[in-house]
């Protein structure tokens, strides 16, 4: 698919995101049954919700997993939504019955085709397919992909700086106020001309270098790749080495910052969902995401960037395409729930099957990471070095090479 030029207007381009997203809809809801949607109380699980609900043509049920986190407010958005809908059934599972990130890590034994992260959620995912199904469910839809489409990368902001530099600065003021952007870092990223090639070659001379500040990877090309602490040496001379033969072929998804930033989100996205489905349709319930359609892509990637991502307003394309399909109270929402919480009690819950991981580690078998290091991180869940997501990658290869093997169920290869 080659994606549109993004140059027209919100209020021109709303109605067709919304025919888009209402035709996804329409594409699984129509053969009739009982489908099941995720209900987060976010904007984008909420808009399929009412579309799904407003065609009639299958029995709607709408899935809503409460955060453990008392700042989390996605149960009350959940529930006003709910309120609103005709016909659906509002299923809220108990918050304490919700799997924990790094749950069942030991026991994934899906034969999948290349390490992916989603492994880490694979418990939370898959928890409530079964009984969805039991309750009669042929099809479960979430709203995966709303967070890439109906939003889009502030990398646009390097271009619109240079073609419409008064609004672009002004806008580039609110994000930093935002995201909490230092001057220097910020100025440096838009200041930087560099091509995708001559970013990707001096990204791939600094892997061992401190990690970028998160506004190089927000107004840069992306983040640019770096090793952890507990990469050997054998493995950083090997990632060298595939990043030095990969240049010769390197090209950006897009013509600029901001395209290549949308469509490699959207592409590393359907990675990881793409992984799910399988799970999932092996736990007995299709999953399905409407915004990812073709069409859905292409109605959002045609607007203007500047219409889509901006400092004063969450998703303004979605709240236009939904304006009389979603209840105004709900369009009103400008909080977002975050699952972090979660995260750091799933650390502290799981800390020994990660140790035991660890304690015969095929990656170390290979010569790429330091045990002792992944050992002394892991036995300190509460550690700031935790707060983000720096385990996850090397925790998937890790997955990943067990369920090559036959003991893990799957296949001999």
């Amino acid at each position: 698919m080659e994606p549109p030029e993004p140059v027209r207007p919100l209020a021109e381009a709303a109605a067709d995101v919304r025919r888009a997203l209402d035709e996804a809809v329409a594409v699984r809801t129509g053969p009739g049954g009982t489908v099941s949607l995720d209900l987060s109380g976010g904007l984008d699980s909420t808009s399929l919700c009412f579309l799904a609900a407003a065609r009639g043509e299958a029995r709607v049920i709408a899935s809503t997993w409460p955060g453990r986190d008392p700042a989390d407010d996605d149960l009350e958005w959940a529930r006003r939504a709910a309120a609103h809908l005709p016909g659906a059934e509002h299923v809220i599972w108990p918050a304490e019955e919700s799997p924990l990130v790094y749950e069942d890590l030991l026991r994934v034994d899906d034969t999948l085709d290349e390490p992916g992260i989603g492994v880490m959620d694979r418990a939370r995912v898959l928890a409530h397919l079964p009984r969805l199904a039991a309750m009669g469910s042929r099809l479960h839809l979430t709203g995966i992909g709303g967070d890439h489409v109906a939003w889009c990368s502030e990398a646009h902001y390097h271009r619109l700086l240079r073609t419409r530099p008064l609004s672009a600065a002004a806008r580039l003021r609110g994000f930093r106020a935002l995201f909490h952007w230092p001057y220097g870092p910020m100025l440096r990223t838009l200041a930087d001309g560099r091509s995708y090639r001559r970013w990707l070659a001096g990204a791939a001379a600094g892997l061992r270098e401190p990690a970028a500040p998160p506004v190089a990877a927000a107004l840069g090309w992306g983040a640019p790749p770096r090793l952890f602490p507990w990469v050997t040496d054998e493995a950083a001379a090997l990632a060298a080495e595939a990043l030095a033969e990969a240049l010769a072929q390197a090209r950006p998804l897009g013509p600029d910052r901001g395209r290549h930033a949308d469509l490699y989100a959207i592409h590393d996205t359907c990675r990881v969902i793409r992984q799910w489905d399988q799970m999932s349709a092996r736990a007995g319930l299709p999953m399905s995401h409407p915004f990812l359609d073709d069409r859905v892509i292409e109605a959002c990637l045609s607007v203007r960037p500047q219409d889509r991502v901006t400092p004063w307003q969450y998703k303004p394309l979605l709240k236009a395409a939904m304006r009389g399909v979603v209840p105004a109270e709900c369009l009103r929402r400008t909080s977002k729930a975050e699952a972090s919480l979660d995260a750091a009690e799933g650390l502290r819950r799981h800390a020994a099957d990660l140790q035991e991981l660890w304690a015969d580690s095929r990656l170390a078998r290979l010569g790429l990471v330091d045990t002792a290091m992944l050992k002394d991180l892991t036995g300190r869940p509460d550690s700031p070095e935790l707060r983000t997501a720096v385990l996850y990658s090397t925790i998937a290869c890790e997955v990943w090479l067990r369920t090559l093997e036959p003991s893990a169920g799957g296949p001999q290869r």
